[in-house]
């Protein structure tokens, strides 16, 4: 049982990574409209891009509001997608070194 916990634990972690302020950003955004709720952008990308999440920032690029993910794929590679948070369009993808 425990250990069940602490996997649930490992793979719900990521998910806390945005920090306080952008917490309370995303919400308010998130609640004007400016932004889809992450779980839908994160969903939209799921397919093309299966992995363990890493981590997400949000970030204020000139007039956009982006998602920048980090995660791992099934073959251990790192990845760092940029998503458009308005729309969740892909707007940049990377491997990571």
């Amino acid at each position: 049982m425990m250990k069940r916990l602490l996997i649930i634990v490992a793979l719900l972690l990521p998910l806390l990574v945005i920090a306080a302020s952008d917490h309370e950003r995303a919400k308010a955004l998130l609640e004007s409209g400016e932004i889809l709720p992450l779980e839908q952008i994160l969903n939209n990308i799921r397919d093309e891009y299966p992995g363990r999440l890493l981590e997400i920032k949000l970030e204020q690029k000139k007039n956009r509001v982006i998602y920048e993910v980090e995660l791992l794929d099934t073959e251990g590679k790192v990845w760092e997608l940029k998503l458009d948070a308005a729309t969740g369009e892909l707007l940049k993808r990377e491997l990571d070194d």
